[in-house]
């Protein structure tokens, strides 16, 4: 807790803010007064000088006091949380969900053979590896540059869940005022490519990996039963191509490498990302690029994601396990996190021709991870 002789009181403070006092909260500072500018200009003229300090920045409305407070918080206080065990959690839960995932659906073991002995879900370690590492590096690439950046961000919290993948994916939260767009891009940019190359990496790996032979009873049971059925994206047949491997097998009895759905969730996942709409990846790159006019370009995504499901729906006359569903979902979840939007930059200073030159590439990139119909149940 910061002490009253260590109050930070940086240059030029009291020109830009009227201030009438300032209170010790536990680990919080905060001034109150009036601001002589407007706010948006204020956090940007003294959030260097905190930063600097030690500290980061935020304006709040004092309750029950008219005007605007200043809030100053150690910036090791905001990331500095001890061990981080939700985050150490949900990880180790999803270790476990993606090997059993990856057992009983990826590799065919038997449920009950992985009740009479656990130890047989590990058979599955590949594609847990590949799933997660491919979850795992694109967040990363986010916490590595908002570091680099001094921007708070945590560590990711990974989602453990059922069939297909035994995974949500991956998140983190960004705890401090993004500075500037130069380095709202960067963070943003940053995971797309780290996760790309990842999954590039993968893809090829499960693609030399080869085939693997389908049991005689799974073989039988796909004959009859429902099947799930995983569309390759272009950037995986490109990658195929590249290295000289199939990805599909006209035996039936062969199945592509349970690694290669690494490749497939990462490159998945990539194109959801890049949606640039909200506190998506592409939300944040688009507001970086082109400043407020993200939010013209955010409205048209969940008109566009819903017309992607009318036009499947419609003209190609497919169910709502053929993607139809998936879409529409998407359309209806985009228009919910639109209204809270990307993150607000202090600075509007433009980020210059290169990171646009960078941010366009990794959206043409991205858009090879589209797929029309992802999956289909039938």
């Amino acid at each position: 807790m910061a002490e009253p002789e260590s109050i930070p009181r940086p240059e030029g403070l009291e020109t830009w803010y009227q201030l009438s006092d300032v209170r010790i909260d536990g680990d919080r500072i905060i001034y109150y007064g009036e601001p002589l500018i407007p706010e948006q200009r204020l956090h940007k003229e003294l959030w260097p000088a905190f930063q600097e300090a030690g500290y980061e920045l935020k304006l709040a409305t004092p309750s029950g006091a008219d005007g605007t407070a200043l809030v100053a918080i150690e910036s090791g206080s905001v990331g500095n949380e001890g061990v981080p065990w939700t985050n150490i959690a949900l990880f180790a839960a999803t270790i476990i969900s993606t090997l059993i995932v990856g057992a009983v659906g990826w590799y065919f073991v038997p449920f009950s053979e992985i009740v009479a002995n656990p130890l047989a879900v590990l058979q599955a370690w590949p594609f847990s590896a590949a799933v997660l590492g491919v979850l795992m590096t694109h967040e990363l690439g986010h916490y590595a540059m908002g570091r680099y950046h001094d921007v708070t961000v945590s560590l990711p919290y990974v989602l453990p869940f059922v069939f297909p993948f035994g995974t949500l994916g991956a998140i983190i939260k960004m705890k401090s005022r993004m500075p500037d767009r130069k380095a709202l891009f960067d963070i943003g940019v940053a995971g797309p490519i780290a996760g790309l190359v990842a999954t590039i990496a993968v893809t090829a790996i499960g693609l030399s990996l080869g085939p693997v032979e389908l049991p005689a009873r799974v073989v039988e049971q796909s004959q009859s039963a429902e099947s799930i059925v995983f569309n390759n994206p272009p950037l995986m047949d490109l990658i195929a191509w590249a290295i000289g491997e199939p990805v599909v097998y006209s035996d039936p009895g062969l199945n592509p490498h349970p690694v290669i759905i690494g490749g497939w969730v990462g490159m998945f996942f990539t194109f959801l990302n890049l949606l640039p709409v909200g506190q998506l990846d592409g939300g944040h790159m688009v507001r970086a690029m082109v400043g407020q006019r993200q939010e013209t370009i955010a409205a048209l995504v969940p008109a566009v994601l819903v017309t992607i499901a009318g036009y499947l729906y419609y003209v190609r006359d497919l169910g709502l396990n053929d993607s139809v569903g998936l879409w529409a979902f998407w359309g209806l979840f985009s228009l919910v996190i639109a209204y809270k939007g990307p993150a607000d930059p202090g600075d509007e200073t433009a980020i210059g021709l290169p990171r646009l030159v960078v941010g366009l590439l990794t959206f043409a990139l991205g858009s090879l991870c589209f797929m029309l119909v992802p999956i289909q149940v039938g």
